[in-house]
């Protein structure tokens, strides 16, 4: 209605209802204006440098390389209950659209959801599935959202593959990581921290398996410049004829903790 924002979570809309906000397809056509709630409760115009209009999941399979893997997020409301009926046919959605369209494309599949995620792995077993977690650095009402223990715990009940953190409960919690590995887990990360060189690189140190990024070339370059082997001379050879590479620090655990406390007061200045 004219002068009232009307909020609807995307479950809500129809399919046609939902492809007609923001930039349309068709030239000309004018698009329902697209806001954004903020965490502090504003709401804000939706304004990005590059944007276009909005896509079904199987117009993402047909129209991206194949060769791209895909990390697709199961999104649900937070601090909401959910009863098994409502989840299963959520997931159950979704799992169409793969299994017709995926072909061989690398995906695995992640969610904050507690409930969803172990639920996800019973329903399929050809995708692994990864659970979300803010790692400690946000407190809710479900307990299994609130450390990186409970996430292994929920992990190795569940069956699950992996645990996405935000890096700041990594750095925080840094034996955890040894304990995720000896749960034969995989670990990887998101946040801020996760655009700085320097913090992406400590956590190839610590063995984390990868990281999500916002600025990708940018930061797939920076590590690689901290990782690529070295040569002894500068056609890239050594005397040997093979490729020196260059050796990984060998950091004392009390010099590790020492580094991860750092790096993040280093980033906020």
């Amino acid at each position: 209605m004219q002068g009232k924002i009307l909020e609807k979570h995307v479950t809500e809309l129809c399919l046609e209802e939902f492809l007609s906000y923001g930039p349309q397809r068709e030239p000309g056509k004018v698009g329902k204006s697209l806001l954004r709630r903020t965490k502090d409760g504003r709401v804000l115009s939706w304004k990005v440098e590059d944007d276009d209009s909005l896509c079904t999941l199987q117009e993402a399979f047909e129209k991206v390389d194949s060769r791209l893997g895909f990390n697709i997020e199961l999104k649900f409301v937070d601090h909401a209950v959910y009863q098994q009926e409502e989840l299963t046919h959520a997931l159950e959605a979704v799992l169409k659209v793969v299994h017709k369209h995926a072909n061989c494309r690398p995906i695995i599949f992640s969610t904050f959801q507690p409930d969803a995620a172990p639920l996800l792995r019973k329903l399929q077993s050809a995708h692994p599935v990864f659970f979300l977690t803010n790692g400690g650095t946000e407190t809710f009402d479900d307990v299994r959202r609130n450390s990186l223990d409970e996430a292994i715990k929920l992990c190795l009940e569940g069956g699950l593959q992996g645990i996405v953190s935000e890096v700041r409960g990594v750095f925080g919690t840094p034996s955890t990581v040894s304990r995720i590995k000896e749960s034969n887990l995989s670990l990887l990360t998101y946040g801020q921290l996760n655009n700085v060189p320097e913090a992406v690189y400590m956590q190839h140190l610590m063995g984390i398996d990868g990281v999500i990024v916002d600025l990708v070339d940018e930061i797939t370059a920076a590590v690689s410049d901290l990782t690529k082997p070295a040569s002894a001379h500068e056609g890239g050879e050594s005397l040997s004829g093979s490729l020196e590479q260059r050796q990984r620090p060998n950091f004392s655990q009390q010099e590790l903790s020492f580094l991860l406390k750092l790096i993040p007061e280093l980033v906020q200045h």
